[in-house]
This record gives C-alpha cells, structure tokens and sequence, in this order.
C-alpha cells in the first residue's frame, strides 16, 4: 500500500527559504521595471492598474486637471469627497503616482505622446472611440510605440451594437444574467452587495496585460486587449450558464443554496448562520454522524446526491433542527476538523479581524494622502496573491489630484521652462 505523504513538509512552501547571502536584497518582483500609464476611472480600470501596482509596476495615474478621477468624488465621507480624496478613490489607488493632463490642449497631448514612448503598458476605459477622437487610437499609438500593449476596458467591448452604450457594474450585472440568478424566488433580480462586474473586469485586465507583456518578450511588439465586462461577467458564471447552454435548463434564483450539491448553503443554528458544502457522499455522511442524525444518511429520501437535491427543503429542516443545539462558530471547528467544508458567516468586519486574514496580512497602513493633520492612517487591502511567500504590499499612499506633475514631467525630458510653459497654458 503506497503510503500518505508526509502532512508537515520540511518547510512552509508559501515562504520558501532564501538563498545564502541574500537576506538584505529586495526581492524583485515580477512588474519591476514596467512602466503603466492608468488612465482609467472609478473602478474597473483604477482597480486592474492597481493590482499591477502591487506586482511591482509603477503606475502613473493620468489624470486631467479638472477634478481627476470620478472616484475622487465617490465614497461615505462627504468631507473627503471634498478634498478630492472620496473612500472609493483611496481603496484602488495605492502606489501610483498621479500626473494631470489635459489632453485637448496642444501641450497635453505633447505630454502624452512622450508618456506612451516610455511606457509599456497603456490603460483605459474611456466609451469606446474617445481615446482615437483625442488623436490617441491604436494606429497612433503603435506608431509612437510598436512594443506597447495597450488596453481596453468597456462595458460591452469595443466591437457589436452595443459597443457605444454607457455602463456602470450595476448595469452589467442586470445585463449579464448575474440579477437573475442572485436572491431568492421571491426578491430576484438581485444585485450583488458589492460591484463584482467592475471587480472582475479589472481582474481580466490585469491578468490579460500580464499575458500581453510576457508574449511582447517572445515578439518584441506590442498588443491590443479589448476587455468587455459583460463578457467576463456571463463566463464567471460557470455552472450557472452551461447548465442553460448544456442541458436546456433555465437559471433560477436559489437563494443561499447550491444548485450542484445537497445539503450545500447556509444554515440557521443556534447562533449565527453557517455555510456548509457537503458535496461529497463521505462529507455527508460525516455531517449526518457529527450532528447526531446518523439515520439521515440511510434515509431512502437522502441517499444519493440526487435524491439530496430533489428532497433539499426537507433535509435542510432536519439539520437545522440539530444544528440549533450550538453556535456556528463551534459547529464550524467541529465540522472543518472532520474534513466537512463549513465556516461561519462573518461581517466584513468580522472578516477583516479574523486570525486568517490577520495572518496573511491583507490590510495594510499607510501614511493619509497630504498627511493633514489629524488624519488617521489609511488603511488598505492589498491582494490576495504572495510571490515568493511576499504579501503585495503598497508602500506609496494614494496620491494627489497631480501630486507627482513636476517629477514625472522631469523623468520625461522636459525642462523647468517647459513645465513652466505647460502649466501656463492648462496643458497640466
């Protein structure tokens, strides 16, 4: 019989040990040296350049000088809505850099032109054709810059009858399909509590910009990436379209329960709601023997996996009823010990400070963009990803709206005069 492996390997392989000799040099991470021009707004394309930030890329965030980014103005606090510095601006723009330009000035668009020959990576999610009527499309872009990858986040994409329409997340969400399934029978359509279309279409970005970049290395030119939200929207719904596109079956609303599985959802205990998800016979049956109701796996209603799910609604009664004898956070240590996927349904405050995230140091500090007296520390999430056993931290606060003007004009080869002259004329 082939013995199990070893449960404590001879080191924790998310913090690998470092070579001999090292321990005083930075790690490189893998944007280092790519330079990104954000030109995006609010959330989807703000949060994609983000999670290149925290990889190492330094992400300049163009910006025009009349109020910047919309996000600036978005958030709980009207004070710092104010200011320039609304909460959904500090969430996404962490370790960028901000340089403001105003692109329908003869200046701005000089500033521009010598932005995209430096840079590797140019972002936007502008309605579909304003970059090009600003003189900015692709032909001119490639033509400054052969190696640059040059990215699009729209709603709908940039091609197709809709190409033009305005969006926001909470329309892809209705778009897509995501509000139809989402809630129960009776308050469907539904939208998520937090901007998941925007989230992901910045995760395709991100992900398709790294894509780009490693093919640029094998070509030596650079690409074009049209992202569409509502596309990566309807293909993150898994199951819940090929069920419709496979089988013929139309997606309803089921609530908090698992359409793949049973018993698979939240359930009320005696204190709290807890998520389980038995899928598997022997996670059942596991289940049924740890709350007492061992005969609940014998039961002819309940025995296989679709006898489970055409029988839910009874089977949630009876685990239910056992579960009301302890709060879900004990029911969950009992259950996950068994090797029965369950936690407890947490707030997010009780998320952010839980041991897990605590340990893998999610939540970072940095100083408040300005540092006005009297402002608390920022805090921000980082990602969920560690390269090399490495949290993504930002060490840069959000800026402000041109914070980093001068500097960057510098790095670009204009002089004291020339940005004097740029200023003058509204340029930045």
């Amino acid at each position: 019989m082939t013995q199990p492996p070893d449960p404590t390997p001879a080191h924790d392989p998310a913090r690998p040990p470092e070579p001999a000799g090292d321990h005083d040099r930075p790690r490189p991470r893998p944007l280092d040296g790519v330079r990104v021009l954000d030109m995006t707004n609010v959330l989807a394309g703000p949060y994609a350049a983000y999670q290149l930030a925290l990889l190492g890329a330094d992400v300049i965030k163009v910006e025009t000088p009349h109020g910047g980014d919309l996000a600036r103005q978005l958030g709980a606090s009207a004070e710092l809505n104010q200011r320039l510095l609304g909460i959904s601006f500090l969430a996404q723009n962490a370790q960028k850099r901000s340089l403001t330009v105003d692109l329908k000035k003869p200046g701005g668009a000089k500033v521009l032109r010598r932005a995209v020959a430096e840079a590797d990576v140019l972002l936007e999610n502008f309605r579909p054709g304003v970059l090009e009527r600003l003189g900015f499309g692709w032909d001119v872009l490639r033509g400054i810059n052969p190696r640059l990858v040059y990215a699009a986040i729209s709603g709908f994409g940039q091609t197709g009858p809709l190409r033009g329409k305005p969006a926001y997340d909470q329309i892809i969400q209705g778009s897509s399909g995501m509000m139809s399934v989402t809630g129960t029978p009776e308050t469907a359509p539904l939208r998520a509590g937090y901007p998941i279309a925007d989230t992901l279409g910045g995760l395709a970005a991100a992900f398709a910009i790294s894509s780009a970049l490693l093919g640029r290395e094998r070509t030596g030119v650079g690409s074009v990436i049209d992202v569409s939200m509502l596309e990566t929207a309807a293909t993150a719904m898994g199951w819940v379209v090929s069920n419709h596109l496979v089988a013929g079956t139309e997606p309803r609303p089921l609530g908090n329960d698992n359409g793949t599985a049973a018993p698979s959802g939240t359930f009320a205990t005696g204190d709290g709601a807890l998520n389980i998800a038995a899928n598997k016979q022997e996670q059942f049956e596991s289940l049924c023997t740890l709350i007492g109701r061992a005969d609940l796996a014998v039961d002819a209603r309940f025995a296989g996996r679709e006898d489970r799910k055409t029988h839910r609604a009874a089977l949630t009664h009876e685990i239910e009823a056992a579960l009301a004898t302890r709060g879900a956070a004990e029911w969950e240590a009992l259950l996950s010990d068994a090797g029965v996927p369950a936690a407890a349904v947490l707030t997010v405050a009780e998320m952010l400070d839980s041991p897990q995230v605590r340990d893998r140091e999610l939540v970072h500090e940095l100083p408040f963009p300005g540092g006005a007296q009297g402002d608390d520390p920022l805090r921000v999430m980082g990602h969920g990803i560690r390269v090399d056993g490495v949290p993504g931290a930002p060490t840069l606060p959000p800026p402000l709206l041109g914070q980093h003007t001068d500097e960057i004009l510098a790095e670009l080869g204009f002089d004291a005069d020339e940005i004097h002259d740029l200023r003058e004329g509204g340029a930045v």
